[in-house]
């Protein structure tokens, strides 16, 4: 019996005693990659139920059995906040999304603009990077990847109580940020490869839940943006900051 590093995000019910079937694909990766067998241990987790120790009680080729042991850590939620951004190239869209679940967005939502270059995304491949990254992270939670929707739309059914981040590439060294910004649900919107339309910026720029802010004084690629802004937020309203009182 070995205890392992591996972490496993699994989609059943977890609790002590609970026995978790794998998929090909699980068992593949953890008895053919990983190399476990039976009577090893591993981290799993379903975004819900926290961190549980499971143990291996079959292993096979095509399949095998956890069952869950104690949970080691409850279920972390991470702060409210939204990440909108406009999908570009195969890649810098996964590595999007990925960063956005490692540095902690509750829901991505890819959406479209005027200047939109790419327009077909595979919502699946993406909540499958979004898993991935979380079980690599060590997090206890899975952000949503929505489907693709038009900006526009989501502007026209914007709830009120949610504050918007607008990464505006126009204002590039203006030293606009996030002082004095409230607290409650946030979103953070990134543009695509050629920024946002003189329509969009207008309409965004008299929304009253916007709030402008530049990312310094050069005009990040869209992926550097969305980790520039994410780390903004997170530093001045998000759970990286630090709470009073603490040392």
């Amino acid at each position: 019996m070995k205890e392992s590093k591996v972490r496993l995000y699994v989609a059943q019910e977890l609790g002590a005693g609970q026995t978790v079937p794998l998929e090909r694909e699980q068992a593949h990766y953890l008895f053919g990659v990983m190399r476990l067998s039976s009577g090893d241990r591993l981290a799993i987790f379903n975004g819900r139920d926290g961190e549980w120790r499971a143990e291996v009680t079959e292993a096979g080729k095509r399949g095998g059995v956890l069952t869950c042991l104690e949970r080691t850590a409850k279920l972390r939620l991470p702060p409210d906040l939204w990440l909108l951004f406009a999908p570009i190239k195969k890649a810098r869209t996964d590595f999007i999304v990925e960063k956005a679940a490692e540095m902690g967005a509750r829901r991505i939502v890819p959406v479209t603009t005027d200047f939109t270059n790419s327009e077909r995304l595979r919502q699946d491949r993406l909540q499958a990077h979004a898993i991935e990254a979380a079980e690599q992270c060590g997090g206890t939670f899975v952000p949503e990847v929505a489907d693709l929707q038009k900006l526009s739309h989501l502007l026209d059914t914007w709830p009120d109580d949610r504050n918007l981040m607008f990464c505006d590439e126009t204002q590039a060294g203006a030293h606009q940020g996030l002082d004095a910004a409230p607290r409650g649900p946030w979103a953070i919107l990134i543009g695509p490869e050629g920024g946002f339309s003189d329509a969009e910026r207008d309409r965004l720029r008299v929304a009253p839940f916007t709030h402008v802010v530049s990312l310094g004084p050069r005009i990040l690629r869209a992926d550097t943006a969305a980790v520039a802004a994410m780390t903004l937020w997170q530093a001045a309203l998000g759970d990286w900051r630090q709470r009073e009182g603490a040392a």
